[in-house]
């Protein structure tokens, strides 16, 4: 009999039918014995790369040969480091996170600073934070070529560079065998390398050593991460049929729920456990979002009283228990009597995230089936960077890339206007800020979301460049046509030099918002550019109150 798990109940109302027989047509093709055989045939019937060589997750809770190494490693570095900071993209760093966050860092241990922009300001912040003496630096790159992880470890090698005989000391690798950064930490003679298992993609790689180096750093006991995680993977085993397997039963709901057209799974979670969201949201959207297709994540949005939801959100709630602020169950319940299907999760403890991690691995891969698709890859990822290349080249983009500025809001209003002109039912929103995330533009942004949201009816998602690139672009780029992009950039200071590299972190940030900017309007997406003038926060500002005037009058 399995360990106890973290329960889950289902409100569906109108799906209930049509989960239910999905259940039992996987029952009756033994969907569950076929994913752990790693059938490709659930998802394509060509046998290709992508899918027979990504299914290595499966095996994670039970896989413990890293952990005394990691575990004695992790016990060292206390003793001359008071803060680890991480260098990476999407799912190298977004695991780490939401492990510090969630957890914090234990007495005695280092904190966790997980740096995943290229906006001058958020490089400085780091810095300025940054005893180099006292800090270990950890680089994590699947395939060691990522621009922007690259460009962060020359800066920060650099400025140890000067302070340090011994560099490599305070340099740490997770990457993956064969990888230029393996090459790169050898040649640099880095403190540790922690090979992670190529047959894992980033964003199911939280119980890799990319998520429990991380973790083992700020003192979480990871043996009862994956403990409970195991404990999961049990109660999904191959042996278990479809409609009582909890991250099957999971997958069916999702899945059901984005073809009747409540595409918008939309994630209400406790405080602990709130960082979660941004891990999931990668899950969904960057597994999802291809072909024509796709689920749109919604995460940390305030809930909302149900006049402003349409009828194309599917919520899943996420509560520790004795957790949940006041109201927050009453205004579920309200959700649910108005029609809006409902999940509930609920976790005993705070290392029940293990069981979670892995449930929604599980269903986001078997909601591919669903829909249609390939979880494993991410198609229209390359394109961007591509374009950000080429913005960054002497011979640049060609041409001018299209945008107003807050400095002229007669043509803003207009141009907004018009933009806004376009929503259409089952339509989202994506918010595309260019920006710091730290500081006072964060809370200006996610105020200006709530405020849309609640004026037109409509799902609104908020990230932040070029992190969102590696977690959501390839739903923006690849999914249904569904949203409207407002991509929002300012005059990045130009004097943060990356060394060996020729450029700025200036020049980079600005390189990789026009790339994204014509990555999606090559793929006639629906997008405005907006540049703050002056003050930023004056410039959010202006551009709140004309896009809520414009809302108004639609």
């Amino acid at each position: 009999m399995a360990a106890e798990i973290p329960a889950i109940s289902f409100a569906l109302g109108g799906l209930t039918e049509r989960v239910n027989g999905r259940l039992a047509s996987w029952d009756a093709d033994r969907y569950g014995p076929r994913m752990w055989a790693k059938d490709h045939r659930l998802w394509s019937a060509a046998e290709i790369p992508e899918l027979t060589n990504r299914l290595g997750w499966l095996r994670l809770p039970r896989e413990t040969g890293q952990v005394d190494g990691i575990e004695e490693f992790a016990g060292g570095v206390p003793d001359d480091a008071d803060r680890v900071v991480l260098l990476g993209m999407g799912g190298s760093s977004l695991a780490p996170e939401v492990y510090q966050a969630t957890f914090g860092n234990a007495e005695g241990y280092p904190e966790l600073v997980v740096l995943d922009s290229t906006h001058p300001e958020a490089v400085r912040a780091v810095r300025a934070g940054t005893d180099l003496e006292r800090a270990l630096f950890v680089i994590a790159s699947k395939s060691g070529g990522t621009i922007e992880t690259l460009s962060l470890f020359r800066y920060f090698w650099d400025q140890v560079s000067a302070v340090s005989d011994d560099p490599g000391s305070r340099f740490v690798a997770l990457t993956d065998p064969g990888s230029g950064l393996e090459a790169l930490a050898r040649e640099r003679d880095f403190r540790r390398i922690f090979a992670t298992p190529p047959d894992v993609g980033g964003r199911y790689s939280a119980l890799t050593a990319f998520g429990l180096v991380p973790a083992a750093l700020i003192g979480m006991d990871i043996r009862q991460l994956l403990a409970r995680s195991a404990a999961m993977a049990e109660a999904c085993g191959p042996d278990v049929p479809a409609s009582h397997n909890p991250a099957l039963r999971l997958a069916a709901a999702i899945g059901e729920a984005a073809l009747a057209g409540r595409d918008k799974l939309t994630y209400v979670c406790s405080p602990s456990v709130a960082a979660f969201g941004a891990w999931v949201e990668q899950l969904v959207a960057e597994s999802t979002g291809k072909n024509g297709t796709g689920i749109v994540p919604v995460a940390g949005e305030p809930l909302g009283g149900h006049r402003v939801y349409a009828d194309d959100r599917l919520f899943v709630h996420m509560a520790v228990v004795g957790e949940d602020p006041a109201g927050r169950p009453a205004a579920l319940e309200t959700l649910q009597a108005a029609g809006h299907p409902v999940i509930r999760v609920t976790l005993g403890d705070l290392y029940d995230l293990g069981a979670e991690l892995f449930r929604s691995e599980m269903a986001v891969a078997a909601a591919g089936s669903v829909l249609g698709i390939n979880p494993f890859d991410q198609p229209d990822v390359q394109i961007a960077k591509d374009l950000a290349k080429k913005a960054m080249s002497p011979e640049g983009l060609g041409g001018t890339i299209d945008e107003v500025s807050t400095d002229d809001p007669r043509t803003l209003r207009d141009r907004l206007s018009r933009w806004f002109a376009t929503l259409r039912s089952g339509d989202y929103v994506g918010i595309h800020a260019y920006l710091p995330m730290a500081g006072p533009a964060g809370p200006a942004l996610d105020r200006m979301a709530v405020r849309l949201r609640d004026r037109s009816r409509t799902a609104v998602t908020l990230g932040y460049g070029p992190r969102f690139l590696h977690s959501t672009g390839q739903l923006h780029k690849g999914g249904g046509g569904n949203g409207l992009f407002l991509q929002i950039v300012d005059y990045p200071s130009p004097g943060v030099v990356v060394p060996e590299a020729g450029f700025t972190f200036g020049k980079l940030i600005e390189g990789q918002a026009a790339g994204d900017f014509q990555a999606l309007s090559g793929r006639d997406r629906r997008v405005l550019r907006i540049r703050l003038a002056g003050d930023r926060l004056g410039a959010l500002g202006t551009v709140e109150e004309l896009l809520l005037g414009v809302t108004a009058d639609r």
